[in-house]
């Protein structure tokens, strides 16, 4: 029995490997992430110059000018270093919050899902009432009490995420827990502690997987909304977000200080967004069977 469940796991990791090979989703978001993530590693040997040295003799170029391919922003900055240091903080950013959020939803969401009763009510009730604002007043909100600031936006998009993880994981969990493989381990004397970490855990790995790379790119999107309003990173900050908030004024002297921050949010929200549903359907049986 042990080697069948080896041979059928392995089938079953093959059989995912080729459904990711084979969806464009995967292929064309995973690359642009992939792209992203190698400039923001090497941002500093990219980067043909400094994103924070100012030279206001050169303010507001064109790209393509001498010495500056993506033109300048309005305190002369080189555009294409502060959108190269930009990834760093916007796909951090995304990343981070969702690994927070997962991981407290995870918890949360399980709790909530195995152990029922007025617990799982309490988890539940909190979670509709965050539900309830729009997501983009509640980070108002969380960053108007904390305090604007980079560390502030992050925590706030991450509180965000964590009412959609739970909803997932509690439903897994809520369709797991009474399988008989579950019901087995209890007949054998194993704690819950056991079953919620060998058992039910690694069977809803799967759909948090998924959700969060999709939201990474929601929250970046979040994220760069906040700095936008002014409530996140504060310039001279080389984010995206607040590039296009300080730039916004001069959208019609010089179009390209607002467009390039723009597309970049766009290319990498999107690329985000194209991975998790290729994923979907590679780790979802039933989508692969169609």
């Amino acid at each position: 029995m042990g080697r069948q469940a080896q041979a059928a796991g392995a089938v079953r990791r093959g059989q995912t490997w080729h459904a990711m090979r084979h969806n464009s989703g995967v292929l064309i978001g995973g690359t642009i992430v992939l792209v992203t993530v190698v400039i923001a590693i090497f941002a500093p040997l990219l980067a043909p110059a400094d994103p924070y040295v100012t030279n206001p003799a050169q303010a507001l170029l064109p790209p393509g000018s001498p010495g500056h391919i993506l033109g300048t922003c309005e305190l002369g900055q080189d555009m294409a270093s502060r959108l190269i240091y930009g990834s760093r903080l916007s796909l951090g950013i995304g990343f981070v919050a969702a690994l927070l959020a997962s991981t407290t939803g995870l918890l949360l969401g399980t709790v909530s899902g195995f152990f029922g009763g007025w617990l799982d009510a309490v988890i539940m009730r909190i979670m509709d009432i965050m539900l309830s604002f729009p997501y983009i007043l509640l980070a108002i909100v969380i960053v108007a009490i904390l305090g604007p600031g980079l560390v502030n936006t992050l925590m706030a998009v991450a509180v965000l995420g964590i009412p959609f993880y739970v909803r997932v994981v509690r439903a897994a969990v809520l369709s797991i827990k009474d399988q008989e493989y579950v019901q087995a381990a209890r007949v054998i004397g194993c704690s819950n502690g056991r079953i919620i970490f060998r058992t039910i855990v690694p069977n809803v790995i799967s759909p948090v997987i998924t959700a969060f790379s999709i939201d990474v790119g929601w929250l970046i999107l979040e994220a760069a909304s906040l700095s936008f309003l002014g409530l996140g990173a504060q310039p001279p900050t080389a984010e995206w977000g607040a590039m296009l908030a300080s730039s916004r004024q001069y959208f019609i002297l010089a179009p390209h200080v607002a467009l390039l921050p723009g597309i970049c949010i766009f290319v990498l929200v999107l690329g985000c967004n194209l991975f998790g549903d290729g994923l979907r359907d590679a780790l979802d049986p039933r989508l692969r069977s169609r």
